[in-house]
């Protein structure tokens, strides 16, 4: 190595880049400049560089005057602390219920039964763009067992009808961003459920909102250090098919932003019967994928709407047979040409489908 020292920098240089140079070239440095060169290492904590250095194991150690959360598990394998996660499914198929049940987990400190959670009470905000009042009442209540007492952690957010924010910001994804970092300064929570995020899209972009939205809440999540869960619709789908990321509405870009993802699909060999698939995870591994998906059933034997774990199961068993679906698929189209005014030997004429049968479907369908 070179015993040749460090000239004096004339070309307006930052002193750490220049020390840096001279490391590259194997040049002596003197304990003061070692000292500031570890020090441009490890970076200001404000630094507003595109970039902030840092040596590997500095990455492992906590960050002073930063509280430092658990590791592990909020909803089994299927959410960990620190993650960005999507919960998809269909329409009326339990997302809100289920969305929920994790929350009042969550802020208790208790476990779902048949799931593995933090035992850590949680402060969790459920922003909630799905139900009234009214209607999140008649779930969580009775009239033998009253109102269901949920626990002092949990908070509900709805949209303000007499806010006139909105007007002050550039787009309306920064004025959501806004109020949502509002709500995290004030209550210092650090457990964020969003139902969901198709109604909080505006404009004719819709999946450019989406986009955005899943964007500010990533830096939202890195600036507190929080876990957030994001609720979200998928299409119409083929149910003779496993549900897979590409059933997410904008899933190529929106699923690209989440450290993990899990849907929730319908059994239809079972009226009812609900299941659980993890599509994405990088905290974890797959422990609930295809061959070994989660049962649930949805009940309310008191005061508290809820899915009830009742065991596992391959997802294949509870998809549409390919003879049960074309079954649908021909009466829908018999029900589609009745209520158009064809009559039964016009619609077997039309669908090539035997008159006998056509007449069977039309009578069951009640239009003769």
């Amino acid at each position: 190595m070179s015993n040749s020292t460090i000239p004096p920098n004339n070309l307006g240089r930052p002193a750490g880049i220049e020390l840096l140079r001279a490391v590259s070239q194997h040049k002596t440095l003197t304990a003061k400049q070692t000292k500031q060169l570890n020090n441009y290492l490890a970076g200001p904590p404000d630094s507003k560089d595109a970039f902030i250095i840092k040596r590997a194991a500095d990455w492992m150690k906590p960050i002073k005057g930063k509280k430092q959360r658990p590791g592990g598990k909020l909803f089994d394998h299927f959410w960990y602390y620190g993650e960005l996660c999507i919960m998809f499914a269909d329409t009326n198929v339990g997302k809100s219920i289920l969305a929920v049940q994790i929350a009042d987990s969550l802020s208790r400190g208790e476990a779902i039964p048949g799931f593995g959670t933090a035992r850590q009470a949680e402060r969790v905000l459920y922003f909630d763009f799905e139900l009234t009042a009214a209607q999140f009442e008649q779930r969580y209540s009775s009239a033998d067992d009253g109102i269901f007492p949920f626990a002092s952690n949990f908070y509900r957010l709805v949209f303000n009808p007499d806010a006139v924010g909105a007007r002050r910001f550039a787009t309306y994804a920064d004025y959501l961003n806004n109020g949502i970092e509002n709500v995290l300064v004030a209550t210092k929570a650090r457990v964020l459920i969003i139902d969901n995020i198709t109604c909080l899209r505006s404009g004719t972009e819709a999946a450019a909102s989406a986009v955005s939205l899943m964007k500010n809440l990533q830096a939202l999540k890195n600036k507190y250090g929080l876990s957030i869960l994001v609720l979200a619709h998928t299409p119409k789908r083929n149910p003779a098919k496993p549900v897979t990321r590409n059933d997410l509405q904008g899933s190529k870009m929106l699923i690209n932003f989440a450290d993990s993802a899990f849907a929730i699909g319908e059994s239809q060999t079972s009226t009812g019967l609900r299941y659980l698939k993890q599509i994405k995870q990088r905290s974890g591994i797959e422990v609930f994928g295809a061959n070994n998906v989660c049962l649930c059933r949805m009940v309310k034997p008191a005061n508290f709407l809820h899915f009830e774990f009742i065991g596992f199961g391959p997802e294949a068993s509870h998809l549409l047979h390919y003879t049960e679906q074309q079954r649908k698929i021909t009466e829908e189209r018999i029900a589609e040409l009745s209520t158009q005014g064809l009559t039964v030997r016009a619609i077997a004429a039309e669908t090539g489908i035997s008159f006998s049968t056509v007449h069977r479907v039309v009578k069951r369908l009640g239009a003769v």
